[in-house]
């Protein structure tokens, strides 16, 4: 079977759609591969935001974050309490830090963190090692 040449666009334009999803299930590949060998369990979202769900009470959680935050030297500006759970806003050096604790149930915490350094840049690594030492605090690892 010949492909005529009036089908020649329709077929790069379906060869270009398949390669672009290719990728892009590569790259998440990669990302969850890169959590699992670094020995996290740290998920991080395509956009440089990392989160968790612990098996402890927000309360809990809560302080453990602002311990963690305090051995990291990052100054905690704010908390506000939310639909679900709890807001804390956090500054270090050039760097403006989201965490977000969202309760799943009474014994169950997840939370989202994000460091935002500038406009653009997401700095996924601050992100991740502020859940990490929260999990340390916890004594969960």
């Amino acid at each position: 079977m010949a492909i005529e040449k009036c089908q020649l666009p329709a077929v790069f334009i379906a060869l270009a759609l398949g390669v672009n999803g290719c990728a892009a299930v590569g790259m998440t590949l990669f990302g969850v591969g890169a959590g699992v060998t670094a020995g996290t369990s740290v998920s991080y979202t395509l956009d440089g935001v990392a989160y968790r769900t612990f098996t402890a009470p927000l309360p809990q959680v809560e302080g453990a974050t602002r311990t963690a935050l305090d051995r990291m030297g990052i100054k905690v500006d704010s908390t506000a309490k939310t639909e679900q759970g709890k807001a804390i806003r956090a500054t270090s050096n050039d760097r403006d830090i989201e965490i977000e604790l969202e309760m799943v149930s009474s014994r169950t915490t997840r939370i989202r963190t994000v460091a935002k350094q500038g406009i653009f840049f997401k700095d996924r690594s601050t992100a991740g090692e502020i859940i990490f030492q929260t999990e340390k605090v916890l004594g969960l690892s």
